[in-house]
C-alpha cells in the first residue's frame, strides 16, 4: 500500500513539473517571436484622462510612432520617441520578461546602472501576439478605479 502510495504521489510531481515546463517552454516560445522592431501605431484608453506612461512625463499620445527593439535572447532593447510638439525625444534602454502569466514586465535600464541594480519598473497584460502585431495592456489606478490603456505594437 505504501509503495502505490508513493508512486501516485511521485506521477503527481512528475506531472505538475511537466506541466510547468511546458508552460514556461510556450511562454519561452511567445518571447522569441517579439524579437526584432517594433512601433507603437496606437494608443488606446478613455480620452477624457490624460495619461503620461511610464515616467517620461509625456502624454500618452507621445508614444504613437515610437519604435521599440527586443532583443530576447538577452531580454534587453529599447524605446525612442521621436518629438515633436509637445513630446519629448528620448531613447531608454530597458530590460524586458514575459512570465508565465502572460504579463510583459519591463524596467530603464540607465547609462551606467547595471540591471540588477533597477527595482522599480512595469507589469502590463501581453494580449492578442500575432506574428506582426501584439498588445500591451497596462492598468492604471485612478480614483478607486482601474483604467486600462492599450498600446497597439506592429513589427517593422
Amino acid at each position: 500500500m505504501k509503495k502505490i502510495l508513493l508512486v501516485g504521489i511521485l506521477g503527481t510531481t512528475f506531472l505538475v513539473s511537466c506541466s510547468t515546463a511546458k508552460q514556461a517552454q510556450n511562454t519561452r516560445a511567445e518571447v522569441l517571436k517579439l524579437k526584432g522592431n517594433w512601433e507603437i501605431t496606437s494608443v488606446d484608453y478613455e480620452k477624457e484622462y490624460k495619461i503620461k506612461p511610464f515616467d517620461e512625463g509625456a502624454d500618452a499620445k507621445c508614444f504613437v510612432g515610437s519604435q521599440w527593439t527586443l532583443i530576447p535572447n538577452n531580454n534587453t532593447g529599447s524605446y525612442s520617441l521621436s518629438g515633436g510638439g509637445d513630446c519629448p525625444t528620448v531613447t531608454r534602454a530597458i530590460k524586458f520578461d514575459v512570465n508565465s502569466e502572460k504579463q510583459f514586465s519591463f524596467k530603464v535600464i540607465d547609462a551606467g546602472v547595471k540591471a540588477k541594480n533597477v527595482t522599480a519598473g512595469y507589469v502590463l497584460d501581453f494580449q492578442n501576439q500575432t506574428p506582426t502585431t501584439f498588445t500591451l495592456v497596462q492598468n492604471v489606478p485612478f480614483e478607486g478605479k482601474i483604467l486600462k490603456v492599450y498600446y497597439n505594437f506592429t513589427k517593422k
